[in-house]
């Protein structure tokens, strides 16, 4: 069982240095209550519509950012997801990692790139499973576009994620509300995972967002949500063992035929 917390920020663009300043904040919070492994939104780090200075603020996954990332999570005591972009040779990914103290972080990148603004920014990463363990439970990483494929929550599944987390950057509009107030629970339900989905606040020179953050349970219900205007924490305790009955009687992954 572990208590997860969440920050939804409205990121400044092109500021890591007050991005950072602004998850290290969280942290501190965050774990003054409780929590223990905190997400942040997807490029919180660098700002989501910071155009094409993203790229050069890309780092190595062993560069400042992730140092500056471990370091807030070790003085905290408090696990760490969060987004940047992510410099591999000529290559820039749209990345997440997961930092906790000292251990090896974990980056996963963005697959299902959206729309042309990010595909003129970032190489897609590779479909991927990324797990790790975190205070016995199993997670996975996607972000943002990535979940509303339904395959790639499903391979995560299939591989054992009890959880899905997943910093976003999801912009106000219809389709945007119908993503964090139907998809998402039904992608928890789908898989018998827990979903976490967070997202920026306000807006950026170029994008406003539709915040709604929230966290689903496998049973579809919210646990914690996030309205669509302001910055703020949310949490949920997350125990897959009080959603056993769920899972005992929604066996889609156990019955899954395979095409």
């Amino acid at each position: 069982m572990m208590k997860l917390a969440a920050v939804q920020m409205n990121s400044i663009d092109g500021d890591v240095a007050a991005n950072l300043d602004r998850i290290e904040r969280a942290a501190a919070e965050a774990a003054g209550k409780g929590a223990t492994l905190l997400i942040t939104p997807e490029l919180g780090v660098t700002g989501y519509g910071a155009g094409a200075v993203i790229r050069d603020l890309a780092e190595m996954a062993d560069g400042p950012i992730v140092q500056q990332l471990r370091r807030i999570s070790r003085d905290a005591g408090i696990a760490i997801i969060a987004g940047f972009a992510e410099r591999e040779g000529s290559a820039v990914y749209n990345s997440a990692v997961h930092v906790d103290g000292d251990a090896a972080p974990t980056v996963y990148r963005k697959s299902h790139l959206y729309g042309d603004y990010e595909r003129s920014l970032f190489t897609p990463g590779e479909p991927s499973t990324r797990l790790f363990e975190h205070q016995g439970v199993t997670c996975g990483m996607l972000i943002c576009y990535d979940v509303e494929f339904p395959e790639n929550v499903r391979r995560l599944a299939l591989a054992g994620a009890d959880a899905v987390l997943v910093p976003t950057a999801l912009p106000a509009g219809w389709s945007g509300t119908f993503i964090t107030d139907h998809m998402i629970q039904t992608r928890a339900f789908e898989n018998q995972v827990f979903l976490a989905y967070i997202n920026h606040c306000g807006s950026d020179a170029m994008f406003s967002f539709a915040g709604l953050s929230r966290i689903a349970a496998p049973d579809g219900q919210v646990l914690a949500k996030a309205n669509s205007a302001d910055e703020t924490l949310i949490f949920a305790e997350i125990n897959p063992q009080e959603f056993a009955i769920s899972r005992s009687e929604n066996t889609y992954l156990r019955d899954l035929k395979r095409f």
